[in-house]
């Protein structure tokens, strides 16, 4: 039997020191150093082949010239908005970690995307009971026999079963639930953490089976465990959502295989999580009469264009200092708007409070939606409605001039295909589009909105 060895480890970065000390001098956080148990044995790969590495296991270097480079072809999730984030499918070999709240869908949409799959999925969770998720498969009204359910969080259990049924992709649910046998710390910590994914990732790599995880995340909103979890998996995806509203996004902050500025859209049912094509429906709030303060923005996520409604509201503050509040939108930025306002064209709300919120309970850093924001608190101002067939799509400086945005023929597009008769953009913009059925109108300068839209 190996020699125990006592290592302490920041739970907040995950470095190492051979003693305790207060301080991390990594990442600076104070009292963030725990002690853990760990068991110097000699490891063996994830088969648990005891017999030494053979000349044809042993990785040899390669000339770049001789290195295959012809595309694998990438498993259909049969689930558009999630093809749509990973750049297209699932690559074999690739490790994919999903992050999120607790009780945002994590585990339904894995397990709604397993069910629907063609292929042979193996489903292990740490967290439910086989029942439990028999409960589940069965609100969402999914019939297949491709996947396998699995209980368990040992790590040479799981890869026994992995041997037995040979499945096309591996689901971990969670993985802060796995253990291993070469580490005696309790599960959850960080060298169980890194020593359960290193496993995995020989695993997906020595087999080319893509294999997804679940990742829990602190008060913070980081995904638990050492920050090197997020460097050694393929892909992160972040699965968020507001607890008030039905909708949930799916970003990618880390892909090595496609764009990280992709969206999906997902509305949550008592069936599942229900795909959403054309966000620009649910984003848009339909109403009857014209209000006083609303605006909409053509904005990008990725290569996808949507259509968001801005609403402002402007009124005199009732105490000293004028309130700013923004949801969904940098407040920062919107003091600088406001400054500019003041400043460059004469609009007096110093003395006002002003509320900003994006509709739908989305968060969006696309400055081209900087003149909408604009026309929404200057209609809450004046008390003046935007028609409902008008749209922005610019970005606003600080001399007040209205600057050019990327692709702004495919915000034009997408504005036409939804019905809008208008859409304000910078004159600046290079516009080629003749058989355009909207009015592109081109403008400067805050006054010229201000003039065109209020007279």
């Amino acid at each position: 039997m190996a020699k125990t060895k006592t290592v302490f480890f920041c739970q907040n970065c995950g470095a190492q020191y051979a003693k305790w000390q207060g301080q991390c001098t990594s990442c600076k956080a104070w009292n963030t150093i725990a002690e853990e148990v760990v068991q110097k044995a000699e490891k063996k790969d994830w088969k648990n082949a005891t017999s030494a590495p053979t000349q044809k296991t042993i990785a040899k270097p390669l000339r770049i010239s001789e290195i295959d480079t012809s595309k694998e072809a990438r498993y259909n999730t049969d689930d558009s908005e999630l093809n749509r984030v990973l750049g297209g499918g699932l690559v074999p070999g690739s490790l994919t970690l999903l992050g999120g709240e607790p009780g945002i869908g994590k585990s339904t949409l894995l397990l709604q995307i397993s069910l629907k799959l063609p292929y042979k999925t193996l489903y292990v969770s740490g967290e439910e009971s086989q029942k439990q998720i028999k409960m589940r498969a069965e609100r969402i009204h999914s019939k297949t026999d491709n996947c396998l359910i699995l209980t368990e969080t040992k790590t040479q259990n799981i890869f026994r079963q992995i041997e037995a049924t040979e499945p096309d992709i591996v689901i971990i649910d969670s993985i802060q639930t796995l253990h291993s046998d070469y580490i005696e710390s309790s599960a959850g910590s960080i060298s169980q953490i890194r020593e359960c994914t290193t496993e995995l990732i020989k695993f997906a790599k020595e087999t080319a089976t893509p294999v997804i995880l679940i990742g829990h995340i602190t008060k913070d909103g980081n995904i638990a465990g050492p920050k090197i979890l997020e460097h050694m998996v393929d892909t992160v995806l972040q699965f968020e959502g507001d607890r008030n509203h039905v909708y949930r996004i799916l970003r990618a902050l880390k892909n090595r295989f496609g764009s990280t500025s992709e969206l999906g859209i997902y509305e949550m049912q008592g069936s599942g999580l229900r795909e959403v094509n054309n966000p620009s429906e649910i984003l848009i709030s339909k109403k009857d009469e014209d209000l006083s303060g609303t605006a909409i923005a053509s904005t990008l996520e990725g290569m996808r264009p949507l259509m968001i409604e801005i609403q402002a509201l402007v009124s005199t503050a009732v105490y000293g200092t004028p309130q700013r509040s923004a949801t969904g939108y940098n407040l920062k930025r919107l003091n600088m708007i406001l400054a500019v306002l003041e400043k460059r064209a004469g609009f007096r709300l110093g003395a006002k409070d002003v509320f900003l919120n994006i509709t739908g309970g989305i968060t969006v850093d696309d400055p081209a939606i900087d003149l909408a924001v604009v026309a929404s608190i200057l209609s809450s101002s004046e008390d003046i409605p935007i028609p409902k067939d008008y749209c922005f799509a610019a970005e606003v400086g600080l001399a007040g001039e209205i600057r050019p945005v990327t692709r702004v023929e495919q915000r034009i597009q997408e504005a036409e295909k939804l019905g809008f008769s208008t859409i304000f953009v910078s004159k600046y913009n290079k516009i080629s589009l003749p058989n355009s059925k909207i009015k592109v109108q081109l403008v400067s300068k805050i006054e010229d909105v201000a003039e065109y839209l209020f007279g």
